[in-house]
């Protein structure tokens, strides 16, 4: 598939030798040799793809292999011709020969793997490239000397036939297809004036012209065409609006058709692989080393979402722009950004996709808030997809309200699955009132409709208005704490961690998140038992909570506060459970909970050694915070720590803007310490400038 996908670029490319080298340094005999080979070897992997080559092609595929068949059969004969003389205008013809079949291979593979309606979209050029092959094998069968090659005289026959036919030949262009095409963009247009194409007109055209099936049929044409869209950077016919509007029109027609007959398959087979990515991840993240160019240099995870920055560097697309919030410097040149556009690093992306692939580890970077394919779909909204989705989604939602359980299950999935590709279908799906009745799917004794439900719920919640219309559902919250404490299978429960993080980024739902019994506590658990995702998703919830004062108590009396020490021993998460400390030790009765952390100060301290940038400053700030609000003894415990002094020091010079700022005021704490009096330590000039007290900053 990624062959062809490249193929329409790669055709309008000058088709030289330079881009289809032939073996060096062969004799005549081994050239011939390997254009029996290449040309047996088109004949055995494309003779029995000619009846699986869509109608409006499958004559010119036919010819293009009868052409070839020819071809193989004067290259045996030519092997069994002794050349007393070398012709050379033979051996140049055999060579252009070579370079005909390799792009026969390419043209013929694109037919092959690219989906009906992809082609259907494409039936004049690809038409065109079909013809452009056959005017070349004519002008290449002119040139060849027929009478120098002493072939038996059958073959002679069937050559000079495949001339004489070449030249007459000409560009063949189904009429049927173009009509098909033409219908195609109609039912688009329907949808584009709001009117929706008649049931029967659809059959007739998918499952009657097109033999599209079932319900898998449907998905590769969906998954074909939105690989094409995220493939090619606007260089695309039709336009990416055009392209979503067929996605959506495709999606709605595979509701509409087929219903949900297919559901035990399609479920079963879903629900096959998300064991065996659940189990997979697990024993990869034992056994394998993830490639240090597929971590992000900030959160040391692999990336899900790789950007380029302006200074060059790499970044996971979350993490970078948690940085920026706060930040104008690259982390890890230090260099100033010249601008904060994030470029999508897409080679990347892809290596890491087949080294995922190639290692049996789940990898879904579509599942995120930030998607490299969003960009796409936000700039090709269009009334006919939105339309289109609208009526999907009216399908959904019927079945999730009427439904059997198990249709309800198969559409939580494909909720899930549509909240994916943009804000402007998780904006039509929450409007159209599905939020009630996937918080019904939560409390579900299948472990794979509860699946579903909550990670649907996660992929909607990402759009800010679908927070509020989540809070406002009476139980909804409740229910996505269940999950959390007693989810049926490990992602489940990190999706509902997940969601909680989503949902406390709005300030005011953080005290009811707080407050709803057993939540806290449930990612506490996660965070010390979770899988590094679930760590993450679980730990930047805390942080998040931690930033509303009145939740301080919560988070002590529930155990968050031992647990964030903990985790500042994981480089994975310790940035933000160290930022989470830095809020929570601003309450006096948080200082002196931390301060009562046997290895608070310690990992701290280590933190300041060896985390990144930001988690330094989150270190050097908790450390600043825990002296001012957590008395004498706590004071004194931080002022013994060793290093910490030389690390202070450092951290003046080489930290970030603000990390200065507060290394700078800890060190004036320290100076009015006894303790540190006694060890002689003074503070530069430039360092004394430093304001003596700022406020902890939002990290």
């Amino acid at each position: 598939m990624s062959s062809a996908a490249k193929f329409p670029l790669f055709w309008r490319r000058s088709l030289s030798m330079v881009v289809f080298p032939l073996p060096g340094g062969l004799s005549n005999a081994s050239l011939l040799e390997t254009l029996r080979a290449f040309s047996s070897e088109l004949l055995l992997v494309f003779s029995d793809g000619i009846d699986a080559a869509p109608f409006f092609q499958r004559e010119n595929f036919r010819s293009l292999i009868r052409k070839i068949q020819v071809i193989s059969v004067m290259v045996d004969a030519l092997r069994e011709v002794a050349f007393l003389q070398v012709n050379a205008t033979i051996i140049l013809c055999l060579k252009e020969l070579y370079l005909f079949l390799y792009r026969a291979k390419i043209l013929l593979d694109y037919v092959k793997c690219s989906s009906k309606l992809w082609l259907l979209l494409h039936n004049h050029s690809i038409s065109g490239h079909f013809h452009d092959l056959n005017q070349e094998i004519s002008i290449l069968l002119d040139v060849l000397p027929l009478r120098e090659c002493n072939l038996p005289v059958d073959v002679k026959e069937q050559v000079e036939l495949l001339r004489k036919q070449s030249k007459k030949s000409r560009l063949m262009i189904d009429n049927h297809g173009d009509l098909l095409r033409s219908k195609f963009y109609y039912f688009l247009s329907e949808f584009e004036e709001g009117r929706i194409p008649h049931i029967n007109d659809l059959y007739s055209f998918f499952v009657e012209k097109l033999m599209i099936l079932n319900v898998s049929s449907c998905r590769v044409e969906i998954e074909f065409l939105e690989e094409q869209i995220v493939n090619h950077d606007g260089n695309i016919e039709p336009t990416k609006s055009i392209l979503n509007g067929f996605v959506a029109l495709i999606r709605y027609s595979r509701f509409l058709l087929f219903r949900f007959e297919d559901e035990e398959g399609e479920l079963g087979r879903w629900n096959k692989k998300t064991e065996k990515c659940l189990i997979s991840k697990d024993v990869s993240e034992t056994f394998t080393t993830i490639p240090k160019d597929f971590c992000c240099p900030i959160s040391l995870e692999m990336m899900k979402d790789p950007v380029v920055v302006s200074t060059g560097q790499t970044y996971d697309r979350e993490s970078i722009s948690r940085w920026m919030e706060g930040h104008c410097t690259c982390p890890k040149t230090g260099q100033k950004l010249v601008h904060t556009q994030l470029v999508p690093n897409k080679p990347l992306r892809n290596l890491i996709l087949r080294w995922c692939m190639a290692n049996g580890i789940s990898y879904d970077p579509l599942e995120t808030a930030y998607s490299s394919s969003e960009s796409a779909v936000a700039d090709s909204w269009s009334k006919a997809v939105a339309e289109a989705t609208k009526a999907t989604v009216g399908l959904l939602v019927d079945q999730l309200a009427n439904g059997t359980p198990r249709a309800k299950t198969v559409a939580a999935l494909e909720i899930r699955l549509l909240a994916k590709t943009g804000k402007e279908s998780r904006a039509c799906i929450g409007e159209a009132g599905v939020i009630p009745l996937l918080k019904m799917l939560l409390s579900s004794l299948d472990a794979v409709a509860q699946e579903n439900s909550i990670t649907a719920m996660l992929n909607l919640s990402i759009y800010d208005k679908n927070k509020s219309r989540i809070m406002d559902v009476e139980g909804c919250l409740g229910a996505i704490a269940e999950v959390l404490r007693f989810g049926h299978t490990t992602e489940a429960r990190e999706n509902a961690a997940a969601t909680l993080f989503s949902l406390s980024a709005v300030h005011v739902f953080k005290k009811e998140i707080a407050e709803k019994q057993g939540a806290i506590e449930a990612l506490a658990g996660l965070v010390r038992n979770g899988t590094p995702r679930g760590k993450k998703d679980a730990v930047t919830a805390l942080y998040n909570l931690s930033t509303y004062t009145e939740n301080c108590a919560r988070m002590i009396d529930s155990g968050a506060v031992s647990v964030l020490v903990e985790a500042l021993g994981n480089e994975g998460v310790s940035e933000e459970a160290a930022g989470a400390l830095a809020l929570i030790v601003r309450q006096p009765t948080g200082a002196e909970a931390v301060g009562n952390e046997e290895r608070a100060v310690s990992r701290l301290t280590e933190m300041m050694r060896c985390g990144t940038p930001r988690g330094k400053e989150n270190a050097v700030t908790a450390l600043l915070e825990l002296c001012r609000g957590g008395g004498a003894a706590t004071t004194v415990k931080v002022v013994n720590a060793p290093s910490l002094a030389s690390l202070l020091q450092c951290l003046l010079f080489t930290g970030t803007k603000r990390a200065r700022r507060k290394a700078a005021s800890l060190a004036r704490v320290f100076q009015r310490s006894e303790n540190m009096l006694g060890v002689g330590y003074t503070i530069s000039g430039n360092s004394t400038a430093m304001p003596a007290s700022i406020t902890v900053p939002v990290l």
